[in-house]
């Protein structure tokens, strides 16, 4: 069979300032109808580079030095601009990795597919409306007529995802390219997406390059697989080959950082008072807008837990579960309705928020995102050294210890006069990581820390909050989707769902024994247990 897509010989070249000469070098990938091939690598692999050249989507400094990119034969490269228009969309769909940010806040989502075959000149306005609509409701989406009005934040993040995936099949194109389309998603939101996309290839007959560095998904979804380590494409077979028998050393090392979903052994904690007691904690968001006006969501719901020094309790759900608003809660970034927090002998929700802030040392947060969390324009140091200058300590002594923290999370000396664009994602995890030490809090709340991360990276940045935790003696509340990261790195994990904690166990416990039937749709839905032969 003919394949839809062939790269051949594919280099990419960088500009003179990169830390290397290609983006890919030497290429060379093919698709069949209805075959879906994996690229996966670290941050920087090439991975996304590569899908990007397939479309012409291409950063202007980044050029094609040299191959072919074929779609049923014809060289793509050697495409005018008018000509490849025509070719997205109609030929080649893509989903990119952050629906929120690629679909346009101020139009209906019904407009922005019909937008599609507007700009194919494809259908009537009545046309256009009815197959968004249709469209809507083969990728799954509930009540798709209302939601064909809605605008994306009215969205969840799986729905948001859901819309990209039908603008991407509108024309029924001959490819589907999918940019890391499950990273930010829970566990049953992203099992939903990939069995969607797997359906509508088989349905379709398309062929899919699925860009990723989660093997679980890898297990779930390939044929095929292209491992690539810094632009070269060092291994490349059938799913099955690839990740029970993998030849090259790269791989291996990038499946020995998949976290397993088997606990190790309970660690010892020391008989002690809780650093950390939540009693009764509820928290209220009520609707607003055209879909929510008057309605009422409990992000929080009668929640209790407690969490003594060295010891890391997980809060793991779905989207929407509450488990991000418990932890803002506790540092009252979002005020609580009800309930008590206490941190030692200290009631936090007694206290106003001028009270408090003298104590707010004791409480930090590492946030999912640290590119959004981290300020562009001040240097690291200044960042690390915010928090105890603005609790009475001298900037010097302050720069000393930010020079000292980053070094403790493994970072040089010179990281102290740089600035957040120039690190990498897992280096900027570092940083917030040191940034929440500067002040030697007893609790730490550590949101998603590690989700957006490749698994190499992720498996740094786990070593070393583990490490700091038997270090410093740190409470920590660890809030994932992630039941795998959960496995390794909680004592004990909380299930929330619908604002409520269902399930709370010894981590081992729960893998093992789970009660609740929702943690038993949780432990199903986690990616390529089976072929990694990780349960």
């Amino acid at each position: 069979m003919a394949p839809v897509l062939e790269i051949e010989r594919l280099t990419l070249a960088l500009p003179a300032m990169a830390d290397r000469a290609h983006a890919v070098k030497d290429l060379s990938l093919s698709i069949e109808p209805g075959q879906t091939l994996c690229v996966v690598g670290e941050s920087g692999s090439g991975k996304s580079m590569t899908a990007h050249a397939v479309m012409r989507l291409l950063p202007r400094a980044v050029k094609p030095a040299g191959g072919a990119i074929r779609l049923n034969g014809t060289d793509l490269l050697g495409l005018s601009d008018a000509a490849m228009r025509e070719v997205r969309g109609r030929d080649i769909g893509m989903i990119f990795q952050e629906p929120m940010t690629s679909l346009n806040p101020v139009m209906r989502v019904r407009d922005q597919i019909a937008e599609t075959f507007e700009a194919h000149g494809a259908l009537d306005r009545a046309g256009r409306i009815k197959r968004a609509v249709a469209l809507l409701d083969e990728v799954g989406l509930p009540d798709p007529e209302r939601l064909a009005r809605a605008y994306p934040h009215e969205l969840s993040g799986g729905q948001r995802q859901r819309v990209m995936i039908a603008i991407a099949l509108a024309l029924e194109p001959k490819l589907l390219i999918a940019d890391e389309p499950t990273t930010a998603l829970d566990v049953t939101t992203q099992a939903q997406i990939l069995r969607l996309i797997d359906n509508l290839r088989k349905k379709h007959g398309t062929a899919v390059l699925f860009i990723t560095h989660d093997f679980g998904v890898v297990a779930e979804i390939a044929d095929r697989v292209a491992v690539l380590q810094e632009g070269l494409c060092v291994e490349e077979g059938s799913v099955d080959d690839v990740l029970t028998r993998p030849r090259h050393a790269y791989t291996k090392r990038l499946l020995a950082a998949v976290p397993s979903l088997v606990p190790p052994a309970p660690k010892v904690l020391a008989e002690a008072e809780p650093s950390l007691r939540v009693e009764h904690l509820s928290k209220v968001y009520r609707g607003r807008g055209l879909f929510r006006r008057g309605r009422e969501v409990r992000a929080a719901d009668d929640v209790s837990f407690s969490i003594r020094p060295g010891e890391t309790l997980g809060l793991v759900g779905e989207s929407g579960s509450g488990k991000s608003t418990v932890g803002r809660c506790l540092l009252r970034l979002v005020e609580p309705d009800a309930g008590a927090i206490r941190i030692g002998d200290l009631s936090v929700r007694e206290l106003s928020a001028a009270a408090f802030r003298p104590h707010r040392k004791r409480i930090q947060m590492v946030f999912q995102d640290p590119f959004a969390s981290l300020n562009p324009r001040r240097t690291v140091g200044r960042i690390v050294a915010e928090g105890p200058i603005a609790h009475g300590m001298p900037t010097r002594d302050a720069l000393d210890r930010a020079r000292e923290l980053l070094g403790l999370v493994g970072l040089s000396a010179s990281a102290i006069d740089r600035y957040p664009h120039e690190f990498s994602g897992g280096q900027r995890q570092r940083i917030g990581i040191a940034r929440a030490l500067a002040l030697e809090p007893e609790v730490l709340v550590a949101d998603e820390p590690v989700s957006a991360l490749d698994v190499s990276v992720q498996a740094q940045i786990l070593d070393l909050i583990r490490d700091l935790q038997q270090r410093l003696g740190l409470a920590i509340l660890f809030v994932t989707h992630d039941l795998r990261v959960a496995a390794q790195v909680c004592d004990r994990i909380a299930v929330m769902q619908r604002g409520r904690i269902v399930e709370l166990k010894a981590t081992a416990e729960l893998f093992a024994r789970p009660d609740h039937a929702y943690t038993q749709q949780l432990l199903a839905a986690v990616p390529g247990a089976r072929m990694l032969g990780r349960i």
